[in-house]
């Protein structure tokens, strides 16, 4: 519905609104049409969407890093969360890492862990910002072989609109495979990882992974 209104608003905005443009404002029959057609691709999209999630595998074999300089077990609320949120989803957890803040350590672990064909997906948690010690970016995406960046542009707007404002523009968070391997790479905060996990990652990450492993 939302994007019939959309289409709608769009046809005003073009057709109502525009200095010297009135005269081609659609009929209302014509304008009933195209919301007809819009409407039907929708649910024919939303239908071959629910088809590809009721063929993706029923879990995930999922590996945890945590980017921290200062992070140790006992403070890596971030990290813990993730383990609960990918659990509680029925999703495995092969393993959980806390590596320094450092580009190489980065790439190297996230490196080995797409080798590792016990492990699906790597989810990170933090060094996602601006400061001089933020690498986790440049590590991941020095690695990927395809990008996911709908991932990085819907966290960020979910960000801005849900929890911290315009300070979301500060986000680096990214997506991605490397193989056969699916990367997300999140900040560290709980609530930026909560938001991340339950509103993209758990919901959608079969579904990747379904993509991944299609062949034709």
């Amino acid at each position: 519905m939302c994007y019939i209104d959309a289409t709608t608003f769009a046809l005003d905005v073009l057709f109502l609104n525009v200095p010297n443009l009135s005269l081609l404002r659609p009929s209302p029959i014509i304008k009933k049409k195209l919301e007809f057609i819009l409407s039907k691709e929708l649910v024919q999209y939303m239908s071959s969407v629910e088809e590809h999630r009721k063929e993706a595998p029923p879990s995930v074999s999922c590996y945890i890093i945590t980017v921290s300089d200062t992070r140790t077990p006992e403070t890596d609320k971030g990290g813990a969360l993730v383990r609960s949120l990918l659990e509680d989803a029925g999703y495995k957890v092969a393993g959980h890492t806390i590596v320094k803040d450092d580009y190489e350590d980065i790439r190297e672990l996230v490196y080995k862990c797409s080798a590792d064909s016990g492990i699906e997906a790597v989810l990170l948690t933090g060094g996602t910002g601006i400061s001089p010690r933020d690498t986790t970016y440049e590590a991941v995406a020095s690695l990927l072989d395809k990008s996911l960046p709908g991932f990085g542009e819907i966290f960020r707007f979910l960000s801005f609109t849900e929890d911290i404002g315009s300070a979301a523009i500060l986000s680096r968070a990214i997506a991605g495979t490397i193989g056969n391997t699916a990367v997300f790479s999140m900040p560290g905060s709980t609530g930026a990882v909560k938001l991340a996990m339950e509103r993209l990652i758990v919901p959608e990450l079969r579904h990747v992974m379904r993509e991944i492993y299609k062949r034709s």
